[in-house]
């Protein structure tokens, strides 16, 4: 996993070192981690350190002096390194630091110097250019003159110029990602000691690019768990059920699916193919006349019952054994359908809950909490639906709002989106806020989030947690629509696809794990 702390923990773990260590150790660490990673960049790029055009954009704290000595010990590479003070001062020690390397700086101390930064700074020139303007701490998005620095580099990096973000970029909250106004955006962004939650999440990690970590010492001092973690491939695998021996159809698992519609068939269809090549032993599809004739034509495999279009029905007695549920995709809101799901909501078994019921959910709320493992995978609007907000702010505070709506609900929230997000409704007792490092823009498609449901569902059947189910469900639905997009060949070459296209790619994703 890779594990993201929150401010306070790594400050404190910050202090803890520094107070056995020598001054100035931890800065001297961050500046030769940050100076490698940006001297590696210029070689992909312009191709030579020595005579590469650096920019430094420096603030007055931490962040400004790691920047400033890791552009010294870029100008003693024979780089030409110009610092802009983005405020009245800089860190005196990384500012001599540079001019004793060669470098020059521009501050007000400046004016008239020898070695004065002409007014027309070389942003616009730059082959590299090291935003170190605000720190960890900074709330809220930039002010003057940050937000115009911020913006000379974004049209610099436009037009190739490489930015790379001192630990996250100024402007994102590290502990949420939020941004709040005008911000910088990395190509790189180099964070020392541990990730911050602001990286991993959207919109942050939007703004950050690949995310290195230097690691300067501090994991011994962390006193708190991880606030958020995203898996890596092995996390992935050591996750996912494998048949033995002894195994069969009931042992592997059987999954009851409550979906599609006359009118929505292809979400019957969709959420199918997610749940057969997700590894359940058996899928049992509830669904309607016409969209039960479609899944039988598809998918042989299931066993389908047709449910009545309206009137009282015994749901649960006519599908037969099942060891988990996935109901909403495609099934319709009247009331019917919620004495349908009302009646999954009422067992004992783990749901998965998507699409039209989570509409119902958001008309319904008294259904919720409920005793037995309960997964929920909305998107932003489907969110802002059950927590009587808006989709903007939803997007805009990701992660505030999935714990919030895990907590109040009393479910594991999937919420899907740039980046997924998966709160389980205690995170102190069940562990971190996970975020799935998997999705790509391809996945924007209709029909996505229904393959997506019978995959996590699948594996909620074979005995997956729900906050497990969904992790594991998300980053395999993520390669698989990286898997279909790229096709055959080396993956440079991309195509648009489509839901159905997600379904025949998830072997392949299984595979690669």
């Amino acid at each position: 996993m890779r594990d993201a702390y929150q401010v306070a923990a790594v400050r404190a773990a910050e202090q803890a070192l520094m107070d056995l260590v020598p001054d100035g150790t931890l800065m001297g660490r961050a500046a030769t981690g940050l100076a490698s990673i940006c001297a590696n960049l210029l070689r992909a790029a312009p191709g030579y350190v020595y005579g590469a055009r650096v920019v430094v954009l420096a603030g007055r704290g931490d962040n400004g002096g790691d920047a400033l000595y890791a552009g010294a010990l870029l100008a003693r590479r024979g780089a030409a390194v110009t610092a802009i003070a983005a405020g009245s001062t800089v860190h005196p020690g990384g500012a001599a630091a540079l001019r004793q390397a060669g470098g020059r700086v521009s501050s007000p101390a400046d004016v008239g110097s020898a070695d004065a930064v002409p007014a027309a700074h070389p942003i616009a020139g730059a082959d590299l250019i090291v935003d170190g303007l605000l720190g960890i701490g900074g709330r809220g998005g930039l002010r003057e003159p940050f937000s115009s620095l911020a913006a000379e580099a974004e049209t610099a990096r436009q037009a190739g110029a490489t930015v790379v973000a001192v630990d996250l970029p100024s402007g994102i909250d590290a502990d949420t990602g939020a941004v709040e106004g005008p911000a910088v955006r990395a190509d790189v962004t180099v964070t020392f000691g541990a990730i911050k939650p602001g990286l991993l999440i959207d919109p942050g990690a939007g703004h950050a690019g690949a995310v290195e970590l230097v690691d300067i010492g501090l994991g011994p001092y962390l006193q708190t768990g991880p606030a958020a973690s995203a898996p890596q491939r092995d996390d992935i695998a050591e996750l996912l059920p494998r048949p033995g021996a002894e195994s069969d159809k009931y042992r592997r698992g059987v999954l009851g699916l409550l979906a599609g519609s006359d009118r929505f068939t292809g979400a019957a269809l969709l959420s199918a193919g997610g749940a057969v090549h997700g590894g359940a032993g058996m899928v049992r599809v509830v669904t309607t006349p016409e969209a039960a004739v479609l899944v039988r034509q598809k998918w042989p495999e299931t066993v389908v019952t047709v449910h009545p279009d309206e009137g009282d029905w015994d749901l649960l007695g006519s599908v037969g054994r099942v060891q988990a549920w996935v109901a909403g995709p495609g099934m319709g809101t009247d009331s019917d359908a919620v004495a349908r799901l009302t009646a999954i909501l009422r067992t004992d078994l783990p749901v998965l809950v998507d699409a039209d019921g989570l509409t119902i959910l958001s008309q319904h709320q008294d259904l919720l909490p409920r005793r037995a493992p309960t997964l929920i995978t909305p998107h932003a609007g489907e969110l802002a639906r059950l927590l009587g907000t808006d989709p903007a702010s939803v997007e805009a505070r990701r992660l505030e709002h999935a714990r919030r709506a895990a907590a109040q609900l009393g479910v594991t929230v999937l919420l899907k989106g740039s980046t997924t997000v998966i709160a389980p409704p205690d995170a102190s007792r069940d562990g971190p806020v996970l975020v799935n490092p998997t999705g790509t823009p391809w996945l924007a498609t209709a029909g996505s989030g229904d393959v997506l449901s019978g995959l996590a569902g699948a594996l909620l059947a074979q005995g997956l947690a729900p906050a497990q189910a969904g992790l594991a469900g998300a980053y395999l639905h993520g390669l698989a629509g990286r898997l279909a997009a790229a096709g055959p060949g080396d993956g440079t070459a991309q195509a648009p696809i489509g839901a159905s296209d997600l379904v025949r790619a998830l072997p392949a994703a299984f595979r690669s794990l």
